[in-house]
């Protein structure tokens, strides 16, 4: 079940000028922009569910860059890793990416679950910064997906606008179609132990 959608207030305060609420607004068309380019290269679900709109994108596994130590290395794609599971979260009233969330997905499939409560972190992308990571599924669906957002914990600025976000949100995809397989990329380097994958 989708929560309600909600519309947090974008109004003048002690804290946000009319000029300041229009620069967070057309922050936020250009994180629409990058949405809907992500959409039409890979297809997107998108829901507005609480003071959220949640974008559901999958593709084929990927190696990401983690720092190690004071070393960034390329941790490839696990050979079983077929899925890279991608959540992109704007707030529903500027339409800016919220960061510090924690973001969980179930996927299932006929109520049976394929998998359970994986925690997507948040990744950098050269385009579109979302919560993400591989995963293991048995086949290309479609599939059933569930996406909870927890309520944050970071403070929030503004007596008046600053009351959003209070209560966990949960997003449901039906009948998702998937990816099925593994991008390689060679020329991340050095390299270091393959990125994990949730099953």
């Amino acid at each position: 079940m989708t929560t309600e959608p909600t519309y947090p207030p974008m109004e003048e305060s002690n804290e946000a000028t009319r000029e300041e609420l229009r620069v967070a607004r057309e922050q936020g068309d250009s994180y629409g922009h990058a949405i809907g380019a992500m959409a039409d290269e890979d297809g997107a679900a998108t829901a507005r569910a609480g003071d959220y709109l949640v974008a559901f994108v999958n593709e084929n596994a990927e190696g990401m860059y983690m720092l190690d130590d004071g070393v960034l290395l390329w941790r490839e794609a696990a050979p079983d890793a077929n899925v890279h599971l991608e959540v992109a979260v704007a707030d529903a009233g500027d339409g800016r990416f919220v960061p510090g969330l924690r973001v969980h997905v179930d996927v299932e499939r006929d109520g049976k679950p394929i998998l359970t409560n994986v925690e997507l972190p948040f990744l950098w992308h050269p385009f579109l910064y979302h919560y993400g990571g591989n995963a293991k599924v048995p086949d290309e669906g479609p599939f059933d997906v569930t996406v909870r957002i927890a309520a944050p914990t970071f403070m929030r600025h503004d007596p008046v606008n600053g009351k959003r976000y209070s209560s966990r949100v949960d997003v449901r995809f039906d009948r998702v179609a998937f990816a099925n397989g593994r991008k390689e990329s060679p020329e991340g380097s050095p390299r270091g132990a393959d990125a994990p994958t949730a099953s």
